[in-house]
């Protein structure tokens, strides 16, 4: 079987799977965007996954996206969902679209800053740490109103709403909550007249995206889930 009847054969799996959750929460499919993130593929599976007709695709790290997105054409619309340092911030707005990592007034202000000089709006999202996974980026549940704020308040940033990444260990359990927390700061940040009701929820991923669908997910990030195991860089193990 080739690489594209495979691809093909798992998104159908994971649709059919995004329609099974949606079934089980009462929401309609066409709620939840999904975000093909392609970290380590090359620009041959992004082809390929347009060629099925997908449009949005995500990547974790500056410098590999450089690489890739300056080779994809017709240019789909690209999302940062990994780490972003504060001084590849303006590297990052001549890439992307929508800024999924925002976790500090820092990063938000630089963010802001370049989109000025460039006469231009980036969409954010603030990326909270809902699983108090050491070591994880976000701010912390108790400070994400706070930052979000910030974010609204600047000219150049179009606050989309959060993101967060699911817990390490803790199972089903752990990424239930992990969401259910997330979605109880967008209903407070929409009480508070911060956050539209209907503003972004970016979480679950390939091992917990149904979870995360029964508990709001508007975007799910998936990369193993329809890509398979990343390709191997040399001198390091397939993952």
């Amino acid at each position: 079987m080739d690489e594209a009847q495979i691809l093909a054969d798992r998104l159908r799996l994971v649709r059919e799977s995004i329609a099974r959750a949606c079934a089980r929460s009462g929401r309609d499919p066409a709620t939840v965007t999904l975000l093909p993130v392609t970290k380590g593929f090359p620009a041959e599976t992004v082809y390929l996954a347009m060629a099925l007709g997908l449009a949005e695709f995500g990547e974790n790290r500056v410098q590999e996206a450089e690489e890739k997105i300056a080779v994809v054409d017709p240019r789909p619309r690209w999302h940062l969902v990994g780490h972003l340092q504060r001084n590849k911030a303006r590297r990052a707005l001549r890439l992307f679209d929508v800024i999924h990592s925002i976790d500090s007034v820092e990063i938000a202000g630089e963010l802001s800053r370049g989109a000025g000089d460039a006469a231009k709006k980036v969409r954010g999202l603030v990326e909270v740490n809902t699983s108090g996974d050491q070591g994880k980026f976000g701010v912390p549940p108790d400070r994400a109103l706070e930052l979000l704020r910030a974010v609204r308040g600047l000219d150049c940033l179009d606050l989309g709403g959060l993101m967060t990444i699911g817990p390490l260990a803790g199972g089903e359990r752990g990424a239930r909550r992990a969401f259910q927390d997330l979605a109880a700061i967008r209903r407070e940040a929409a009480r508070l007249e911060i956050l539209g009701e209907d503003a972004d929820l970016s979480m679950g991923m390939s091992d917990d995206f149904e979870v995360a669908i029964e508990e709001g997910a508007t975007i799910i990030r998936l990369g193993t889930a329809l890509f398979g195991a990343r390709p191997a860089k040399p001198g390091e193990p397939a993952a």
